[in-house]
């Protein structure tokens, strides 16, 4: 029960982090130890599938470590219910105190993933480039407008879905750059089921095949892939920077105008600009109170291991 109950948390931490635009569910799996049993266990989904055709409803339940998936799924939709108003919220409200926080987890997780490669040599730092510059075209990207027809919407289940399982890319913001964020949004909180269940239907085939091609990676070239990961996780800061002019704004499903295009300033430019206090003081400590948290409870997780093997 402790065990699945950390499991759940670790879900709500996905959740909350998969409603914000640049900040990805997959840096959460990550740097709480779960990222490549989460891999796995998506990419088991189709054999356990043949095996629930023929009957053996158990075994099937075992090969796709159902348990795991059940209790990671609850805690991630939990958070997306319960939490996706009050991060709303805070990103209106307190949005440079938000981002700051933001910008310090993702700092801190890309040097993690980073700690966990083997051996740099050119081959690696070539890939960390190109993982970086990626992410970063990703993050300047001028939106696109999809139309909202049934192939698209599928599609971009697809899409969102994967992006949302790599570390550094947030699904919800590459809804943002095909246009469709607020008509998918607006679809959760109206419940159209035909426009969900499109676009459900593509997240699961994106997710269970992108899972297998990413799984196979990290077990055939890990410290390349990981270092592709560590450069999109860098690259995605720029999302994340707390202190933005907008240029183009974008009307919600509630008719309101939400930022769309933003470009990044220095905070003395940025209060000259926007008349507001930069909060610089509140801001370093909030990034240096995410890195404190991630770096707390990496240190935590290591002795209840150490502890594990002892006894």
């Amino acid at each position: 029960m402790k065990k699945h109950l950390l499991l759940y948390a670790k879900g709500i931490a996905m959740g909350a982090a998969d409603v914000v635009p640049g900040v990805s569910g997959g840096t959460v799996a990550f740097i709480s130890g779960i990222y490549d049993e989460l891999l796995s266990s998506i990419a088991s989904v189709p054999a356990a599938l043949g095996l629930v055709l023929r009957g053996r409803i158990g075994a099937a339940w075992q090969a796709a470590n159902g348990t795991f998936l059940l209790v990671l799924m609850a805690g991630i939709l939990t958070s997306v219910v319960s939490l996706a108003r009050l991060i709303s919220y805070l990103l209106e409200q307190q949005p440079i105190a938000t981002w700051s926080f933001f910008f310090g987890l993702i700092l801190v997780s890309s040097h993690l993933v980073a700690r966990d490669i083997q051996r740099w040599n050119w081959t690696r730092v070539i890939s960390f480039i190109l993982g970086a510059a990626f992410a970063y075209w990703i993050t300047v990207a001028s939106p696109a407008q999809w139309g909202q027809d049934p192939l698209n919407l599928f599609l971009a289940g697809a899409l969102a879905i994967c992006a949302m399982i790599l570390p550094g890319i947030s699904g919800s913001f590459i809804l943002l750059l095909l246009g469709l964020y607020p008509f998918i949004l607006g679809a959760v909180k109206n419940l159209d089921i035909a426009v969900l269940a499109l676009f459900a239907s593509g997240c699961v085939v994106g997710i269970v095949s992108f899972a297998g091609v990413l799984r196979w990676l990290l077990a055939r070239w890990r410290d390349l892939s990981l270092a592709f990961l560590t450069g999109l996780m860098l690259g995605s800061l720029n999302k994340l920077w707390p202190w933005k002019e907008t240029l183009t704004w974008s009307t919600n499903s509630h008719g309101l105008q939400v930022p769309l295009l933003q470009a990044n300033l220095l905070p003395a430019r940025f209060a000259e600009i926007s008349g507001q206090d930069p909060q610089i003081l509140w801001a370093a400590l909030l990034a240096l109170g995410a890195v404190l948290l991630v770096l707390g409870l990496e240190w935590l997780a290591g002795r209840r291991q150490l502890a594990a093997g002892g006894s």
